[in-house]
């Protein structure tokens, strides 16, 4: 089986992987894709990832890869810590088909890839390596502050793409809100949206 079938066939309702980003750049994702932090780099973009962190990923190498900054990132769940800190923000959350595990050279980290306990893998190892469980629970909560920690930067395990995710592989979009379903819509956004405040830590609409 590939590594996407394995994804499928152990979580049934799930078919994706997400990325979070400013409602501003999804006209740039329409026409070239999700790229890495380098690619990025070139054109006019809004990034919603905090500098001291963006510093701590620029000086990550990917064991037998590249630098963490030259592939484009997904999150396994959207409902993590980063979207947290971004909830009332003008941002999207754009889900990715998970036949992106099948591209050659794609990495799964089983937490935060700039974490410094992270541990990557090839996707089909992934599957049987990763705490999906932390990773899918709803909260990240503990009264112990290294087992919050440990649960905070599994929720934001990664999938790296090398260079660039095509357009192609965007099958949906979740706004928080009516207004943003219609922002998105103006943008040439043509798949399928979903309102959801509840993934946006707030009252689910739909």
């Amino acid at each position: 089986m590939k590594p996407s079938e394995i994804f499928r066939s152990k979580f049934h309702n799930k078919n994706g992987f997400y990325n979070i980003m400013p409602i501003s750049n999804l006209a740039s994702v329409l026409k070239y894709g999700i790229l890495s932090n380098e690619l990025a780099e070139r054109i006019p973009h809004r990034s919603v990832a905090m500098s001291i962190i963006q510093d701590r990923r620029d000086q990550v190498l990917i064991p037998n890869g590249l630098m963490l900054h030259q592939y484009a990132n997904l999150y396994i769940d959207a409902r993590n810590p980063m979207l947290y800190k971004r909830k009332d923000e003008d941002v999207i959350v754009l889900k990715v088909d998970c036949r992106i595990l099948d591209l050659p050279d794609v990495v799964v980290s089983d937490q935060n890839a700039s974490s410094s306990y992270v541990r990557f893998y090839e996707p089909e190892e992934a599957m049987n390596k990763l705490d999906f469980n932390m990773i899918f629970a709803r909260s990240w909560e503990s009264d112990n502050q290294f087992e919050y920690w440990r649960k905070k930067s599994a929720k934001c395990a990664e999938v790296l793409v090398p260079g660039k995710i095509e357009p192609s592989y965007v099958i949906a979009a979740a706004v928080k809100n009516d207004a943003d379903k219609e922002k998105i819509i103006a943008l040439g956004f043509d798949k399928r949206i979903y309102v959801n405040g509840d993934l946006f830590f707030g009252k689910e609409v739909e």
